[in-house]
C-alpha cells in the first residue's frame, strides 16, 4: 500500500473528543503516522507481532495491521481512549487487540514496538517508562520524540542503538485552553532503535 493511500485511510480515524492533559493525549497526525508506519514497513518490521504502547486512538496500531502485521496489540491506561481505538479499528475493518494496562506491566515479547509516547512537556521524563518497556519487550522500536532528544535517547537506550533517525513535522491542533494558536507545527524526531544490534 502506498504511503498516501495509507494516510487517507488513517484520516478516517476519530480523534479524542475530550483529551486528558496529564496523559498528554495528542492525536498522532495521519500524515506523520503514515510516514512512520510506511518507513517501518519498508524496513520489514511490520510482518510479525507489533505493539503500540500508549496507543490512544489506535492510529499506529491500526495502521500496522493495515500494512499486514500478523498480530497487533495496543496498550493504554485510559478506558475511554481504548473504547475509541476499538471503534476506530472496527471502522477501518481490522482486528487489533486493545488492552487496558500500565505500560510497565506489559510483558509479551514482540518483534516491533511503534509508539508516540508523551514528550514530557507536562511532566519531565514521561517518555522514559515507555522506552524502558519497549526495550524490555521488543527487538525493534519506532518512537516519536521532541526534536533535540537524540543525545538523551542514545544514552538512555544503551546498549541498544539508533539505526535511523529523521526529523518530521507534527501539526498540533488547538487542543487545550493554554494553546494560543489554532494549529501549531512542532518538529519531532523519529527513531528506529535496534534493541539487540
Amino acid at each position: 500500500m502506498k504511503q498516501r493511500k495509507l494516510e487517507m485511510l488513517l484520516e478516517e480515524i476519530e480523534g479524542f473528543s475530550d483529551p486528558e492533559l496529564e496523559l498528554e493525549q495528542y492525536q498522532t497526525p495521519s500524515l506523520l503516522a503514515a510516514e512512520v508506519l510506511h518507513f517501518a514497513y519498508m524496513q520489514g518490521d511490520l510482518d510479525d507481532l507489533v505493539q503500540d504502547l500508549g496507543c490512544g486512538t489506535g492510529i499506529l496500531a491500526i495502521g500496522a495491521k493495515v500494512l499486514g502485521a500478523r498480530k497487533v496489540v495496543g496498550y493504554d491506561t485510559d478506558p475511554k481512549a481504548l473504547e475509541l481505538a476499538r471503534k476506530n479499528a472496527e471502522k477501518i475493518g481490522v482486528d487489533v487487540e486493545f488492552i487496558c494496562s500500565d505500560i510497565s506491566e506489559v510483558s509479551e515479547r514482540v518483534k516491533t514496538t511503534i509508539m508516540n509516547p508523551p514528550f514530557g512537556a507536562r511532566v519531565k521524563g514521561r517518555d522514559r517508562p515507555f522506552l524502558s518497556s519497549a526495550l524490555r519487550t521488543s527487538e525493534v522500536i519506532y518512537s516519536i520524540h521532541n526534536r533535540g532528544s537524540l543525545a538523551f535517547i542514545q544514552k538512555f537506550i544503551k546498549p541498544a542503538v539508533i539505526t535511523h533517525s529523521y526529523v518530521a513535522k507534527f501539526p498540533i491542533k488547538r487542543t487545550f485552553d493554554f494553546h494560543q494558536k489554532e494549529r501549531e507545527v512542532i518538529e519531532v524526531e523519529i527513531y528506529r532503535i535496534a534493541v539487540h544490534a
